[in-house]
């Protein structure tokens, strides 16, 4: 069976990935994997996929996940992007949608029965390089789902095209001329993964590193193994651990975050602790990245070229060239000149309390800003019977301090009202794969005891 058309290039097509055949676009298992080679894999891979619409792409390594998701792509069917491999989120991701099939690889302990498991030696095709259509629906990635039913936002080839040459206007100056080597500690089925750590590799160019390192020796390991220029993709979370780590890294020519707010103060240190520029992308499941800063020393955010911002009473809406219409986000932004941007918050974060006002997010940093407090939240509960307004409720890791001390040093910080009640002492917050807190395992973590 042919798995793709892959005749003359069509005006309204484009190539798979960019680059010499020679190339390398991966190094995997310790070796190094050509574009020639890894194209050949590809349509192997696909010519061996079940039949159907959709595959969710739930493999792990990340070399196996970039070719699972072209062979899927190249096979004109649709990769499904969950926002976390849980069995039941997979399941209600397969239940959306007729004709599903699962691919993995072994590294997943736990693959629906099934599931459609790559071998350990990927089959190869020869062939022409294979193009996508501009309009073909490649990826369909899902919100996190934490303030209600998961969203589903389809992505088309010609879309995440436009949105990688944004990427790279924003982010090449790290690397120069020369092909970055990629070591990403974000899962490749979030949308920042896939834009960092799949389409980067395939368009910038650049070459990937296969591995998920998650503690910061395994980062430092994963960073040595490839050849300068060396860039880090990661989140805040995982950035403090490698910071407080004391861990040595090699020469980097840039680390880029993205997914939960940086602290300045975070940002800075790792600038002096690693030499390097801490560059922040702004972007979500829906918009992809379209603005950037450099944390260390900008409080304001750069849009990306082409993008436009319309501030809403809701929320903003985002116009870029790589969105086939405007999308709202929650965030509230006020606009600079020059094509910059503040965010003041989420309205659905804002407080108004005995006709006093905070935010969440403000209360929050306060809190981990306290001696001894390895991580923390804030957040509002449901409204009690015969309450307008829900309780204040914090959870904390600070496992040298008492709840008494810090909110005793909390009623110097903020107003009364908003002191947190209960303030709980955890061991450690509830955070996902890429360093967010789903609303319901912070309230089942609050309420766990009662």
């Amino acid at each position: 069976m042919s798995v793709v058309p892959e005749t003359a290039f069509r005006p309204c097509a484009s190539l798979l990935a960019v680059g010499e055949d020679g190339r390398p676009l991966a190094l995997s298992d310790g070796l190094q994997v050509d574009l020639h080679t890894f194209l050949a894999q590809v349509r192997g891979v696909a010519a061996q996929l079940p039949e159907g619409r959709h595959a969710v792409n739930l493999c792990e390594d990340r070399y196996r996940f970039l070719v699972a998701f072209c062979a899927v792509a190249l096979r004109g069917q649709v990769n499904l992007l969950p926002a976390s491999r849980a069995p039941a989120v997979v399941e209600d991701v397969r239940q959306r949608y007729r004709q599903t099939y699962c691919i993995g690889d072994s590294a997943m302990a736990a693959l629906p029965p099934d599931c459609h498991v790559l071998p350990a030696e990927l089959p190869q095709l020869p062939g022409a390089r294979p193009q996508l259509a501009h309009d073909q629906l490649v990826a369909i990635g899902f919100t996190s789902g934490s303030t209600g039913v998961p969203g589903a936002n389809p992505k088309t080839w010609g879309s995440f095209r436009a949105s990688t040459t944004q990427n790279l206007q924003a982010l090449r100056d790290l690397w120069g001329d020369a092909q970055p080597s990629l070591v990403a500690t974000v899962p490749s089925q979030h949308m920042y993964g896939m834009e960092m750590a799949v389409l980067l590799p395939l368009l910038a160019p650049a070459t990937l590193q296969a591995g998920r390192p998650f503690f910061p020796q395994d980062v430092a390991q994963a960073l040595a193994t490839v050849p300068a220029p060396r860039l880090l993709v990661t989140t805040p979370v995982h950035l403090k651990a490698l910071v407080e780590s004391g861990v040595v890294l090699p020469a980097l020519a840039g680390i880029v975050t993205a997914t939960a707010p940086l602290p300045q103060e975070l940002a800075a240190t790792a600038e002096q602790r690693f030499d390097t520029e801490v560059r922040e992308v702004l972007g979500s499941t829906e918009t992809c990245i379209f603005a950037r800063r450099r944390t260390a020393r900008d409080t304001a955010w750069q849009l990306l070229p082409g993008v436009r911002l319309e501030p809403q009473p809701d929320g903003t809406r985002v116009h870029a060239p790589h969105l086939p219409a405007p999308v709202l986000l929650a965030d509230l932004g006020e606009l600079l000149p020059d094509g910059r941007f503040v965010l003041r918050g989420r309205r659905a974060d804002l407080l108004e309390i005995a006709g006093k006002r905070a935010s969440l997010g403000d209360l929050t940093r306060k809190l981990q800003a306290l001696d001894g407090v390895e991580d923390a939240v804030v957040l509002q509960l449901a409204p009690e019977p015969g309450h307008a307004v829900g309780r204040i409720a914090a959870l904390v890791v600070a496992p040298q301090r008492e709840v008494a001390d810090l909110l005793h040093e909390l009623r110097a910080l903020m107003d009364p009202v908003f002191l947190p009640r209960p303030l709980r002492k955890v061991e450690a917050l509830p955070r996902n794969e890429t360093g967010k807190l789903p609303r319901e395992a912070l309230l089942a973590l609050l309420h766990g005891d009662e």
